[in-house]
């Protein structure tokens, strides 16, 4: 009976892996020798999309993340893309109708700050692969290359209605190395989730983390983590001038590689965007010093619990705050924490993200803007509805350098799309349905249709089954 179970739940996987993670691509051809620039792109992702029929959700409220609620709208998916959104629209005669009375739509939900595959679940030693704690700067470091595509984690998130995330280092050291955004979707290797296209992130740590690791050996104390960032970035400016001067005219023998500083040099080009762990205000404003000497940008502070205090400093130079809704004073750098952080932040201008940072909060998006929101009427700002579903789509996808791929519902868009029950502020709505590039990867009427991972067979009963 075991046996029988086993066979149908690996039937249904094969289905889902076959047409969703795409891992049998066709790879770019190696190269014919020669020297490999520093940005050269040695995994390239290898997602397809799942084909899909045309889909029009109608008789449906609207998110789109960019303007007002659309009132008994409609959306129209179309080979992999929107291609309609509004009160009125044509859809493709043999589109799939699928009746949203009384339910609403919302674009996919984005999580800037996610670390699973990195520590997936169980949660055992083994899998503690987020943290390479042996040198303050490890910026020669991939999380891509721990991501496990197995994490049973994956397929809560996309019941969740996240379809995008970007899985980062821990922050355990000054510079912990790159991220990598991924989609939610079933692949056999981390290249078939691999969002096409996408910018690395480089993950950077502030405050007591860094200290903590290597108090023995240094950094030790605040300014120690300061001179540190400084020497890796003097660094970097000086491998990023040899590079370039070699590149120009090819001349003489390259330079000689070096993959941390390959990434930081990078980052000085503008090719990967810094996602900053940092609690505290004057934390932050030290690092908007030191990415102006060395000529860098900050896309997003994460944690940030003290935006607040310089909200009007994060609008003023464009940086993003991925924020928890309610975490604070569980150490002392969090001790000023307060409920209202994401609607002060947001209020001012600022673009305000909820983030993560938690399996289990990364499938309870919706209700930590919810939250957020709560918590800022109560305090007595004006925000609307639109302000916390934008907290949670648009500004995430911003952070993340794709926001004119998804983020927004409007024709061109990816159809990265969620049914909800009910409004999805509501701590009793939940998923519906999950389109990612207008293909339904989730329905939550439809149990032996739902995403498990190889880890899970065995384990879990199979939808109808029994022990």
């Amino acid at each position: 009976m075991r046996h029988a179970r086993l066979v149908h739940a690996l039937a249904g996987f094969a289905v889902l892996a076959g047409s969703a993670g795409a891992q049998d691509a066709p790879r770019p051809a190696p190269g014919a020798g020669g020297t490999s620039a520093p940005n050269a792109d040695p995994f390239p992702s290898t997602y397809q999309r799942v084909p899909s029929r045309p889909t029009v959700i109608r008789n449906v409220r609207i998110f789109t993340g960019a303007g007002p609620l659309i009132e008994n709208g409609a959306i129209v998916l179309q080979d992999g893309k929107i291609t309609a959104v509004g009160a009125n629209v044509a859809a493709p005669s043999d589109a799939i109708v699928v009746d949203g009375a009384g339910k609403y739509v919302t674009p996919g939900l984005i999580d800037t700050h996610s670390h699973i595959g990195v520590y997936p679940a169980p949660n055992t030693a083994a899998h503690q692969d987020g943290n390479e704690m042996t040198n303050p700067v490890t910026a020669n470091v991939w999380a891509e290359h721990s991501v496990w595509p197995q994490d049973p984690q994956f397929p809560r998130d996309l019941a969740g209605g996240v379809t995008t995330l970007q899985v980062l280092p821990g922050s355990g050291n000054l510079i912990g190395g790159r991220g990598v955004t991924l989609k939610v979707v079933p692949a056999r290797s981390v290249q078939g989730m691999k969002f096409p296209g996408a910018k690395y992130g480089l993950k950077m740590a502030c405050g007591e983390n860094p200290k903590r690791v290597y108090a023995q050996r240094g950094p030790s104390t605040l300014m120690g983590n300061v001179a540190g960032y400084r020497a890796a970035w003097i660094q970097a400016e000086q491998y990023r001038r040899r590079w370039d001067a070699w590149l120009a005219d090819k001349k003489g023998e390259a330079p000689a590689r070096d993959l941390g500083l390959e990434t930081l040099a990078e980052v000085l080009r503008g090719n990967i965007l810094v996602q900053n762990h940092c609690y505290q205000a004057d934390e932050m404003m030290v690092m908007i010093d030191i990415a102006k000497e060395f000529g860098y940008s900050i896309r997003s502070f994460h944690h940030g619990v003290e935006a607040y205090k310089i909200a009007d400093v994060l609008a003023r130079e464009g940086i993003s705050a991925s924020l928890w809704s309610d975490w604070g004073g569980f150490k002392m750098e969090g001790l000023d924490g307060i409920k209202q952080n994401i609607a002060m932040v947001s209020a001012a201008g600022a673009r305000a993200i909820v983030h993560s940072d938690d399996p289990s909060g990364s499938q309870r998006l919706n209700q930590d803007a919810a939250k957020a929101l709560a918590a800022g009427r109560a305090f007595g700002l004006t925000l609307t509805d639109e302000d916390a579903i934008r907290w949670i789509t648009a500004n995430p996808a911003w952070a993340l350098g794709l926001e004119d791929r998804v983020g927004t519902l409007a024709p061109g868009k990816n159809a990265d799309v969620v049914l909800w029950s009910g409004h999805p502020l509501s701590v009793y709505t939940r998923a519906d349905k999950v389109w990612v590039d207008g293909a339904m990867l989730y329905d939550r009427q439809d149990p032996r249709s739902q995403w498990r991972t190889d880890f899970e067979l065995g384990y879990v009963t199979p939808p109808g089954g029994s022990r």
